[in-house]
């Protein structure tokens, strides 16, 4: 009986071939309201006076959270076995004036 409720409770996932490619992205644009945050990821590159977003994710406040969360403890374990990472001062913070905003 206890495997017949964990097989109820799992999702199958499905991930087709283009979107297991992935994006590339080195900028994050996060604005929000009261019921969804707007994570944009966004490829920069240096030197280049234009930048375009490669994806959007939209979230609830809660789903934000459990995402922060869940990026929380796998950066401690990620550091736990690789050190840790170190963020680069020099790298210049574009411009943007779009709301609340916080950058990733």
């Amino acid at each position: 009986m206890n495997e017949n409720n964990q097989n109820k409770n799992q999702i199958n996932i499905e991930l087709t071939e283009e979107i297991a490619e992935g994006i590339y992205s080195n900028l994050a644009i996060i604005t929000h309201s009261s019921s969804e945050f707007i994570v944009d990821f966004v490829k920069i590159m240096p030197a280049a006076p234009k930048a375009k977003v490669k994806s959007r994710i939209i979230l609830t406040p809660q789903h934000a959270k459990r995402l922060h969360r869940a990026l929380t403890e796998n950066l401690q374990k990620f550091e736990s076995v690789h050190g840790p990472i170190k963020e680069s001062s020099n790298e210049p913070t574009p411009p943007f004036n779009i709301g609340p905003v916080a950058q990733a």
